[in-house]
């Protein structure tokens, strides 16, 4: 089975958009549109999963450079998901970044 990565296409596309775009090569296992968390929007890019190795080659080597809504779309192998780094929000330690150790505590200046 493959999984492949679809880029660049228009945040109105839906998944079952996504799905026909590859039915004529061949069965397809599942589809999705990645959606921003806070917004639910489309973020332009998805993935499908394809059971027929070959047949998913042929899908990927057809839709690459395809026009679709005016965006060439960008159509290849998906990579294994790397594990995020926990930098950036404050509750998985990160935030601001400096060494200086925990803060001293100050008199009120009043």
């Amino acid at each position: 089975m493959k999984k492949i990565y679809v880029g660049n296409f228009s945040f109105h596309m839906t998944e079952q958009e996504l799905r026909s775009l590859f039915e004529p090569f061949g069965n397809i296992e599942s589809a999705s549109v990645a959606t921003d968390r806070d917004t639910g929007r489309s973020r332009g890019f998805g993935f499908v999963s394809m059971p027929n190795d070959d047949e998913a080659e042929k899908a990927m080597a057809a839709l690459n450079g395809k026009d679709s809504g005016g965006r060439a779309l960008t159509v290849n192998e998906a990579r294994p998901q790397t594990p995020r780094s926990g930098g950036g929000g404050f509750r998985d330690g990160g935030g601001r970044g400096n060494d200086r150790g925990p803060r001293q505590r100050r008199e009120p200046r009043w």
